[in-house]
């Protein structure tokens, strides 16, 4: 068996998660107290207590998806699983980078925590609410999604392919009548379904710029060692393991597209054939499913996966 870990992205996050780990395991729960202490916010009690609206703020879902996967992180490895000698890769879905990075041993927990809320609060102001938008394309593979965004864009401003996630899920982003020229043309192209997504800014696109500009001055001022175990970069979809590498990849990120399905591919080649998903929900572990049947999928996002997880491995 030869295993990656993988860590989610935003729209996993849920009311609740992460308490199951904190409540049973005193390694947990010290990830949310320093995440807290480093925000100087009590964002493990908007994670638990609510409300939900709040905690799917951009600038509080990301560092709270991270202190989870970190906080599974750090069970299993008080378990006595070695990353260092037992993962071949790590990889993260768009923030889930930052999350890979700091169970990697690239970033302190409290400067991946600072860094996530200052992502979201750039993201939230590099576009004014409703001016840009986002749309899932079901059925749709990448040569298709980037077709139709080109021809939306050459009518409407900009629209890009944000996610190529595999299995025929492709996401668009850009201005509002960009995506919704999109969403027509997708139609006429006989897309399966079409789903506008409920999200506050156009992410992983061009509007994204001046939030990459201020990711560029934040990450200048952390320190980013080589991690542990080699990290599959959204912006390459390939190994790299060179920290100021990734310091330039986390900044070009914010802009351009999650290559989520050739990093999967990429890892099953190098001879993965076990994705561990750490942290909040199933997302990756089913997408890696309809990329490759034969990649087996394990979640650790609560005290009772970590049994299923240590059969597993």
């Amino acid at each position: 068996m030869t295993t990656a870990f993988v860590f989610p992205g935003q729209g996993s996050q849920a009311a609740g998660m992460g308490k199951e780990l904190a409540d049973a395991l005193p390694e947990a729960r010290e990830v949310f107290e320093e995440v807290d202490d480093a925000l100087g916010l009590k964002l493990s009690a908007i994670m638990w207590e609510g409300p939900v609206e709040t905690l799917t703020l951009t600038e509080n879902a990301q560092p709270a998806l991270m202190a989870v996967s970190v906080a599974a992180a750090r069970a299993i490895q008080k378990g006595g699983y070695d990353l260092a000698g037992k993962v071949a890769y790590v990889a993260g879905h768009s923030l889930g980078e930052y999350s890979a990075l700091t169970a990697a041993g690239a970033l302190s927990l409290a400067d991946s925590a600072r860094l996530l809320r200052r992502r979201g609060q750039a993201m939230q102001r590099a576009v004014p609410v409703g001016e840009g938008a986002m749309a899932a394309l079901l059925g749709a593979e990448i040569d298709l999604a980037e077709e139709i965004a080109a021809a939306a864009a050459a009518d409407d401003g900009v629209c890009q392919v944000a996610n190529d996630n595999g299995g025929g899920q492709s996401v668009i982003s850009g201005s509002r009548a960009a995506v919704d020229r999109a969403i027509e043309i997708s139609k006429e192209r006989g897309v399966k379904r079409v789903m506008p997504l409920p999200v506050s800014a156009p992410f992983h696109c061009a509007l994204m710029q001046p939030a990459a500009d201020e990711m560029a001055e934040a990450l200048a001022e952390v320190t980013i060692e080589s991690p542990l175990v080699p990290l599959v970069a959204n912006v390459k979809a390939a190994a790299v393991s060179d920290a100021e590498e990734i310091r330039q990849l986390l900044v070009e990120q914010v802009t351009k597209v999650v290559r989520w399905r050739e990093s999967v591919l990429f890892m099953r080649d190098q001879g993965v054939d076990t994705l561990v998903e750490v942290g909040a929900g199933k997302v990756l572990s089913g997408l890696a499913k309809r990329i490759d049947h034969d990649i087996k999928g394990v979640n650790v996002g609560s005290p009772g996966d970590l049994d299923t997880f240590f059969n597993a491995v």
